[in-house]
C-alpha cells in the first residue's frame, strides 16, 4: 500500500470531528455534481489576544472517502488559527497531511476548501445555513434548484 492509501485509510477509521456542531458560528456547504459529493463544515470561533480564532471545526460528507479523509484533517487542521489565516489556506494545504493526492481526487480538497470558504464567508454577515432542522441534510440538500460556494458549485437538473 503506498503512503497515500496508508493515511486515507487511518483518516477514514478515525475520523475527526465528524458530525453537526449545533453550537456552530457559522456553517458552509458545498457540492460537487460530477461525481455527487458534497460537505458541509461547522466553525465556533472564540476571542484569543483581540483576534477571532476557531475554536471547533466539524463536518459531514456526502460521498467518497477521501474527501471524508481530508474534511477530517482539515478541521483538526483549522483549531487556534484566526479568521485570516484560515482564509489564506488552499485545497493543497489542506490536504497536505495525506500527502499529493490522485489527479481524480483533487476536488476533494476543492471541496473542502469551498466548504470552509462558504463558512467564513457567512460568518461575515451573508446568512449562513440554519445548522439543525430535517430539511437541512446534505441529502435533502441535493434537491435544492442550486448551492454554490467559491470554485465549485451544485446545479441539479429537473
Amino acid at each position: 500500500m503506498s503512503d497515500f492509501e496508508d493515511k486515507l485509510q487511518n483518516a477514514i477509521a478515525n475520523p475527526q470531528n465528524q458530525g453537526e456542531m449545533s453550537d456552530a458560528d457559522s456553517v458552509g456547504t458545498v457540492g460537487n455534481p460530477e461525481c455527487g459529493d458534497m460537505v458541509r463544515m461547522w466553525l465556533k470561533f472564540e476571542e484569543k489576544d483581540g483576534k477571532k480564532v476557531i475554536d471547533k471545526a466539524s463536518f459531514q460528507s456526502f460521498g467518497c472517502q477521501t474527501a471524508i479523509a481530508v474534511a477530517s484533517m482539515a478541521t483538526e487542521m483549522l483549531k487556534g488559527k484566526t479568521v485570516e489565516e484560515a482564509q489564506a489556506l488552499s485545497s493543497t494545504d489542506l490536504s497536505a497531511p495525506l500527502g499529493p493526492l490522485p489527479p481524480m481526487k483533487i476536488h476533494c480538497g476543492e471541496m473542502v476548501e469551498g466548504a470552509l470558504r462558504d463558512a467564513l464567508n457567512a460568518d461575515k454577515g451573508t446568512e449562513p445555513a440554519p445548522a439543525t432542522g430535517s430539511s437541512n441534510t446534505l441529502l435533502g440538500d441535493m434537491n435544492r434548484p442550486k448551492i454554490k460556494s467559491g470554485k465549485l458549485k451544485v446545479v441539479l437538473e429537473k
